[in-house]
């Protein structure tokens, strides 16, 4: 008994003298031991950086050493004591939780992505009071998005994507005025978006699979800053109609809302968009495609998905026009009439000032009449054309662009539309 008393005070007079001449600042070290602690032993595999991380010695003076062969950062900042100013652990498989107390003030990066942590955010990540980049993606994190997070003001990117995350958004995220990046991707998040204009900085939000609900106009009037560049909200319950106002977010790259409860028109102002490369909106429920009065052919798309709704009329022309535009998805509509004859030359044409079709997919409508001449000498390998399951008159399997699916049957395609003769 004398003798483990003699050894345990001996281990405390060995960790207070290497304190007493660490190059790492004591809270720092205990920062270390704390994140290490919280993780499952028996989750820390030999050759992983926190198997290496031995606390008989100074971190910072031993980093890259074969005790403390990587996972974390130090910098020379303070009073002459080193501060941990990046954690970056490898994809090793720890399971565990983030520790209840997170004291590392001049932490910049936290980055635990590509693990099993399990638990929930704790408050205390406020303490991180420098950090740029938080990044837990594609863990087992519980519960809420702690509303302490709005205290970390140098925040410019936040990965908690791919977890088990629930309730809402906290309204503290808008505090975040350098916020850049926002993934929140794959987790259990529900409620109506927080304002979030105030993010002045924000251009990549992706908030796809989870149970968010609300309008879509309020998505664009009241949330976002114009800064956004790429805005992914797909597999979510947002419903209503698109607001003209959609041309006012001039960086706008990238829109993918497919798999909503969106109704209405397609706005013209989407084809027309300065900057807009890629417009997704299939898988929801969109019926009438406004068509542009004055387009201009300076826009920028380069594929659109419009793809299992319920738009009807005559297939859009213009599109066939638009210089960029590659790839092209109508599945899965009602679209009636004859294919346009441009739509063929597109695929097949030469490529002067505009680009052309690469996959144009119009499978599943009610088209009818023959098929435009330039297609029926693509050949398989050269270009993905569909056809399938409409109305065309003479499209055989023999033809690569009719594989798949039989055309509709003749009563099918009269009971949609008297012009089928």
């Amino acid at each position: 008994m004398k003798v483990h008393l003699f050894l345990q005070l001996f281990s405390y007079f060995i960790f207070f003298t290497l304190l007493a001449q660490s190059k790492t600042h004591p809270t720092d070290i205990q920062g270390l031991q704390h994140l290490k602690n919280a993780m499952n032993p028996n989750s820390i595999s030999p050759g992983s950086c926190l198997s290496s991380w031995n606390f008989t010695l100074d971190p910072c003076d031993h980093i890259f050493t074969d005790r403390f062969t990587c996972g974390f950062r130090c910098d020379l900042i303070d009073s002459g004591f080193y501060r941990v100013t990046e954690i970056s652990l490898d994809q090793a498989g720890y399971s565990g939780s983030l520790p209840t107390s997170l004291n590392l003030p001049h932490l910049e990066v936290l980055d635990m992505s590509f693990n099993s942590l399990s638990g929930s955010i704790p408050n205390s990540i406020s303490n991180l009071t420098r950090l740029r980049r938080l990044s837990l993606s594609k863990n087992s994190v519980t519960g809420e998005i702690t509303a302490s997070i709005g205290t970390l003001l140098y925040l410019q990117e936040l990965y908690l994507d791919n977890n088990k995350l629930t309730s809402s958004i906290p309204k503290s995220i808008n505090r975040l005025v350098n916020l850049k990046r926002l993934e929140l991707q794959q987790n259990n998040i529900s409620g109506e978006l927080p304002d979030l204009t105030q993010l002045k900085n924000l251009m990549f939000v992706d908030l796809s699979d989870n149970r968010l609900t609300g309008n879509v106009f309020t998505l664009f009037t009241s949330t976002f800053s114009n800064s956004i560049v790429e805005l992914s909200a797909r597999n979510n319950y947002l419903c209503g109609e698109f607001p003209l106002i959609i041309g006012e977010l001039k960086f706008l790259q990238v829109l993918d809302l497919s798999h909503n409860l969106l109704s209405g028109v397609v706005p013209a102002a989407l084809f027309q968009h300065p900057s807009l490369q890629q417009l997704t909106l299939s898988h929801n429920n969109l019926t009438f495609l406004q068509m542009p009065k004055d387009l201009e052919f300076g826009n920028k798309l380069i594929a659109v998905d419009l793809s299992c709704n319920n738009l009807h009329g005559g297939l859009p022309a213009f599109m066939a026009a638009m210089p960029e535009l590659s790839t092209l998805n109508l599945e899965h509509n009602k679209f009636s009439g004859m294919i346009p004859l441009q739509y063929a030359v597109k695929v097949v044409g030469p490529k002067k000032a505009t680009a052309l079709f690469e996959r144009l997919l119009l499978g599943w409508n009610y088209l009818y009449g023959p098929i435009p001449g330039p297609l029926l000498g693509l050949r398989p390998g050269s270009v993905n054309v569909s056809l399938v399951g409409n109305c065309l008159f003479m499209c055989p399997n023999a033809l690569y662009i009719c594989h798949g699916g039989n055309q509709k049957s003749f009563l099918d395609c009269k009971k949609f539309g008297p012009r089928i003769p």
